[in-house]
């Protein structure tokens, strides 16, 4: 866990290491649709080569063919064949990846376990959920919970399956993933012993829609064992789509049992731990509870009381334990215990009250929060609850907004505010509030910040564990007069108004705050910088509010003034120079191709290029390059000298002729490289500018301030895509790449504006226009 201050001179804390669309749309078919501020960045991964594996809003891009639940089940009926899976096998490294199995455990179906096996056992409840040798008690309790919403269980458990009449060895389950709804099919081979289910099982013998979840889940993570260790919340997330909040129960507010009162009363999943014992795993209180071990709460009720002296209410909580055994809390209000002959008959009858051993009990709302460390709140997303229970029932709806985004190395990966140099570069989010929230008195709006980090889990294979991360929220009071996004400057001189009760390295950090209406940025962000993932930023208000990010709108700008203003002496001698080289190279043409430039170029500055030695030898050596290369061109030692030669690449090269060449002739008139001669000393004069050690390179961190003084406006999409194209692994840009950028980046912003002569911020293109101007630049 890292602490992140207000104050930029704080040494960072110790951090706690062991916890763990290119849409095209519009127009005729065959048109490519595309809008400058928002579009151009799905487009851009393409024309950098990129690989990008989603995009907001867009879902996932599938890796290889989606498993279609009902084309594969009636393939297997046509076939009379049972599914087998190819993506999840019955096989030792689907249970774990770290080690072998204690034992051999072998896979069977439900139809080699049963003699007549069930999906469902009558209706499914939360004592169809057993805990196996498999350490997953957080997704039990959670599993536990879900049975107790009937519309949220058939979101995830669709009801078109069953051992009946189309039945195909294979079932799917529903999850929700980072924004997502993601269909999990799998085959009903399942992990068994001595022809028993090793993990989790239903108290049923031949019931098995628990384990198939079970196993669902474990496919979606990669093996079961990546299910080992975690919180409720998580599953409790996945399975709703929903927003948790997490109470340390000796601190908690006074307000509590309203909290949980109305969070029962609007369909929120609820779970509880107890601190465990870092000595004894599982050990077991004098009151019979599990340390360490997660429950889930079933119900949360004022239950009416009559005392010989006294009536009234008492605050109570049914809890269960996910073992669904005699392992239940033995103290006030437990099983038979005397409070209960002070409940009338009808309210025990109401509550549903029994004495069994099936690990649920009750107990007081005192003893729970002496008894239990902690307490996690699953809050439904608005899609959660039908339009018709919240009619009936007169609740309301929370609000959500949700962004994605990604930190990324040396452009948006900036670290906590203790590193001020590199915060502001964080993907920043603009959110409005408007409307107080409803019979407060202090005027003020509830919001819920959830930051949660991608695809932890499944990485847990390959030795990746959860990042440090956390946020803070600034209060804008002239958001209109602010730049975009907000700089270096406001950061030195104005403090958080909310943030994130710690850095911590969990899959989501989230709290909740009551805030003035008003503006506010919020900036997610890892503890340390250059910590590379991606994550998504859910805000929960009572109220609409406003979302969107607070970044630069793509586009041109003026080129920086110590650029324009500052020519480099001697520069009409030099341009005679470069002149006079020129019409040599070219020829009775008049013309040259990219070799050719590529020659003038090298000629031309020579001694100018970043990072380039002036000692005598480089410079003999590059007469010699250029010479060999008129003269020598397609002989073995004129490549030899090419590949020496420190000038611009032959990509670079490439493209510039591309992007200037307007008559798609492959080669460059004078006056069209006079217009890239002035494009390329500005560009180079702007990277002079950064390179302040002269190394030849730009920190990653620098290349958005140098694409603005080249003229450019780019927000951070764009920028990361061209981190991931250019940069080398230590996150640095050098000339020739920069020099590729700076290209790239002009030549298809002038395509754009070539289509769009209005100034409309849209353009048209055939397939065929799309194909040949992104092709040829």
């Amino acid at each position: 866990m890292g602490e992140c201050d207000d104050d930029p001179t704080q040494e960072q804390n110790d951090l706690l290491k062991d916890g763990y669309g290119f849409r095209y749309g519009g127009g005729t078919p065959g048109d490519v649709f595309i809008r400058t501020a928002s579009d151009i960045r799905r487009v851009l991964p393409s024309i950098f080569n990129l690989k990008v594996l989603g995009e907001k809003g867009s879902g996932l891009r599938a890796r290889g063919e989606v498993q279609d639940f009902l084309n594969i089940r009636n393939r297997c009926l046509e076939e009379g064949s049972l599914f087998e899976d190819p993506e999840f096998p019955a096989e030792d490294t689907s249970i774990f990846f770290s080690k072998t199995p204690p034992r051999p455990f072998e896979w069977k179906r439900p139809i080699e376990i049963a003699d007549n096996p069930e999906f469902f056992v009558g209706d499914a409840t939360r004592f169809d959920v057993q805990q196996g040798e498999l350490g997953d008690c957080w997704l039990l309790a959670a599993v536990a919970n879900l049975t107790l919403n009937r519309v949220l269980f058939s979101q995830v458990v669709p009801d078109d399956q069953s051992f009946g009449d189309k039945y195909a060895g294979l079932f799917h389950f529903r999850f929700w993933q980072y924004g997502r709804w993601v269909d999990v099919v799998i085959d009903d081979r399942l992990p068994t012993y001595s022809g028993k289910l090793v993990f989790l099982h239903s108290s049923e013998h031949n019931e098995f829609w628990s384990a198939l979840l079970e196993k669902a889940y474990a496919k979606l993570h990669g093996s079961y064992e990546a299910l080992k260790g975690g919180t409720t919340c998580e599953a409790m997330e996945d399975f709703t789509g929903g927003v948790t909040e997490m109470y340390e129960l000796n601190q908690a507010p006074a307000n509590l049992y309203r909290i949980m009162l109305k969070a029962y009363e609007r369909s929120s999943l609820m779970g509880c731990s107890i601190e465990p014992d870092p000595n004894v795993l599982e050990a077991q209180t004098p009151e019979g509870l599990i340390k360490g071990h997660a429950y889930s709460i079933t119900r949360v009720k004022y239950v009416d009381i009559n005392t010989p002296r006294s009536s009234g209410k008492i605050p109570l909580i049914r809890i269960r334990n996910p073992w669904g055994n005699e392992a239940e809390w033995n103290g006030p209000w437990s099983d038979k215990s005397p409070e209960w002959r002070f409940i009338p008959d009808e309210e025990k009858e109401e509550i549903g009250l029994t004495f069994d051993d099936d690990g649920e009990f009750w107990m007081s709302y005192q003893d729970f929060k002496t008894q239990f460390s902690r307490l996690e709140i699953c809050n439904l997303n608005p899609d959660s609850l039908s339009e018709e229970g919240i009619l009936s029932s007169h609740k309301r709806k929370w609000e959500m907004s949700m962004f994605e985004g990604e930190w990324v190395r040396g452009v948006t990966a900036g670290g906590c505010r203790n590193y001020l140099e590199t915060f502001w570069h964080n993907p920043q989010y603009c959110i409005t509030l408007e409307d107080p929230d409803d019979e407060d008195e202090d005027d003020k709006c509830t919001v819920i910040v959830a930051l949660m980090q991608k695809n932890h889990r499944s990485q847990r294979k390959m030795g990746m564990e959860c990042l440090t991360i956390g946020f803070a929220m600034y209060h804008l009071q002239d958001p209109d007069n602010l730049p975009k996004p907000l700089d270096l400057n406001f950061f030195k001189y104005n403090t958080s108004v909310a943030r994130s009760p710690s850095f911590i390295n969990l899959r989501e950090v989230n709290c909740r705050f009551k805030l003035p209406p008003g503006v506010y940025c919020i900036v997610p962000s890892t503890f340390e910088p250059n910590e590379e993932g991606e994550f998504i930023l859910r805000v929960f208000s009572e109220h609409r509010n406003h979302m969107e990010e607070n970044d630069e709108e793509v586009g041109l700008g003026a080129v920086d003034e110590r650029v324009v203003n500052n020519p480099e002496p001697e520069e009409e001698k030099v341009q005679d120079k470069v002149k006079e080289f020129f019409l040599k190279i070219a020829g009775e043409d008049m013309e040259v191709d990219w070799m050719e430039l590529k020659e003038i170029l090298d000629y031309a500055m020579r001694n100018e290029l970043p990072g380039r030695s002036s000692s005598q030898d480089s410079i003999v050596n590059m007469i010699l390059s250029v010479l060999c290369g008129v003269v020598c061109r397609d002989t073995p030692l004129g490549q030899a000298f090419e590949t020496k030669n420190e000038g611009f690449s032959k990509d670079v090269c490439r493209s510039m002729v591309a992007m200037m060449d307007v008559d798609r002739s492959g080669k460059l008139g004078f006056e069209e490289f006079k217009a890239l001669w002035i494009d390329i000393r500005h560009w180079k004069s702007v990277f002079s500018l950064y390179d302040k050690d002269g190394s030849g390179c730009l920190s990653a961190f620098e290349l958005r301030q140098a694409l603005n003084s080249a003229g450019y406006r780019l927000n951070n999409h764009i920028l990361n895509i061209l981190a991931h194209r250019y940069s080398t692994k230590n996150g640095m840009i050098t000339f020739d790449d920069y020099m590729m950028c700076a290209v790239r980046l002009k030549a298809m912003i002038d395509i754009f504006h070539e289509k769009d002569p209005d100034n409309t911020n849209t353009a048209m293109f055939t397939l065929e226009e799309w194909v040949e101007k992104t092709l040829y630049s």
